[in-house]
């Protein structure tokens, strides 16, 4: 029997929005993230908007001794962890810390950093290079970070799976208290605005060349012509139920009731992904008509957007049921997009509305009920969150609103759209 579990704590960093309630306030109130790039000059570059964390300082969070060892993803996912323990109010003392593990996904790691020292190398020689590169770039970091920073002890790790990892390191927290470990912080926070990172990115040939921030990303839509990257994420704190109804958490935002993933390199093609999304819904126990909305992973190019568009009408049929992409107002964060799209999946659920996506005018063809203009009131019971990585990774993961953990209770399935 599989244990089942659920989220007791969020933390989010979003560039409309630091810190949960925030966020969601921004969404819905259509507070756009994306702007001219501040971080470096973008003027030699052909596209130079992006989704920055604007209102973060690093050093108002953490101490002045962690500032020349940490990324500048490192430093957004540390401060992401201390809101969602906090929130959760999980005692990590407990079993000296053993209890609790780690597990994070990154895209890239700390690119960032790692283009600094590349700099002093060349421009001074290697004893230059600050000893920190030895791990202030790799994928794991924000794992190793986190667990230091809280004493945290238990089993930890890192998924490296593109812009679907923020989901797969859910899924592989929720393998974790399977195996018996209890609490998992896990999720997703990246962050490569930096002229290194700006190379990958161009390289790809997928990036929106608009410099309209309102135009810049639509998914969906006729005009659809790329992505605008951004920074950020959400780190989530999961409990094993049981657990957490023990404890008396007096706040939980809903299960990870099912996961699903496929890797299939022919992504203009929809098979993948509607595979994933039956294995989550089969792994939940939920039939389609069980989904109240599903969170697209809306990559604004017209081949994958047609893809996504046909796996979820394939499984729910035209129109079938509501799609959103709030990260129209932020853009794509890599790893932490997922992350972000759970948390805000979780927040739709507690909060009985579906946020809308921002600045898009759905395209007919593809045959999907989006959710656009303002928010949609709706009593929900349970959403599907999509994601897709670059080369073909495909997740899809069901989450149920609470029933038991908070003791709200279940709304009216009669009143679904």
């Amino acid at each position: 029997m599989r244990a089942r579990v659920v989220v007791t704590g969020l933390g989010v960093m979003a560039p409309n929005g630091m810190g949960a309630e925030k966020y969601w306030s921004a969404i819905l109130a259509g507070d756009n993230g994306i702007r001219r790039i501040g971080r470096f000059d973008p003027g030699q570059y052909p596209t130079g908007l992006a989704g920055e964390v604007v209102e973060f300082a690093a050093e108002e969070h953490l101490s002045s001794r962690l500032l020349p060892q940490t990324d500048h993803m490192t430093r957004l996912a540390l401060r992401a962890a201390d809101w969602a323990l906090a929130d959760a109010g999980v005692d990590v003392r407990r079993d000296d810390g053993l209890g609790v593990g780690v597990v994070t996904a990154s895209s890239a790691g700390g690119f960032e950093f790692g283009q600094r020292e590349l700099q002093t190398l060349w421009a001074k020689g290697s004893s230059y290079v600050s000893a920190y590169q030895s791990f202030a770039w790799f994928y794991a970091v924000n794992t190793g970070q986190i667990s230091i920073r809280h004493g945290l002890r238990g089993p930890g790790g890192v998924v490296v799976a593109d812009d679907a990892g923020g989901l797969e390191a859910v899924a592989q927290g929720r393998r974790v208290i399977g195996r018996g470990t209890p609490v998992v912080v896990c999720g997703g926070v990246d962050g490569i605005v930096c002229p290194w990172g700006w190379a990958g990115h161009l390289a790809r040939g997928e990036m929106s060349s608009s410099d309209d921030p309102c135009a810049a990303y639509l998914p969906f839509d006729a005009r659809a012509g790329g992505y605008v990257p951004g920074e950020g994420g959400a780190i989530l704190v999961l409990e094993d139920a049981d657990r957490a109804e023990q404890r008396g958490a007096a706040r939980g935002y809903g299960e990870i009731a099912g996961y699903g993933a496929t890797f299939d390199s022919q992504v203009e093609q929809e098979r993948g992904l509607r595979l994933a999304i039956e294995t989550a819904l089969a792994t939940s126990d939920s039939a389609p008509s069980d989904i109240d909305v599903v969170f697209a992973d809306a990559a604004a190019s017209a081949r994958l957007d047609a893809a996504e568009a046909a796996a979820i009408g394939a499984v729910f049929g035209p129109a079938g049921v509501p799609v959103t992409a709030p990260k129209t107002l932020i853009g794509r964060l890599g790893a932490g997009g997922a992350a972000l799209d759970l948390a805000t999946a979780l927040l739709s659920l507690r909060h009985s509305m579906i946020p809308p996506t921002a600045h898009v005018r759905p395209a007919a063809d593809h045959g999907l009920d989006l959710v656009v203009g303002a928010g949609r009131p709706v009593p929900l019971r349970a959403a599907l969150i999509l994601a897709r990585g670059h080369g073909g990774f495909n997740s899809a993961m069901v989450v149920r609103r609470p029933n038991s953990v908070s003791g709200q209770e279940e709304p009216s399935c009669g009143s679904k759209n």
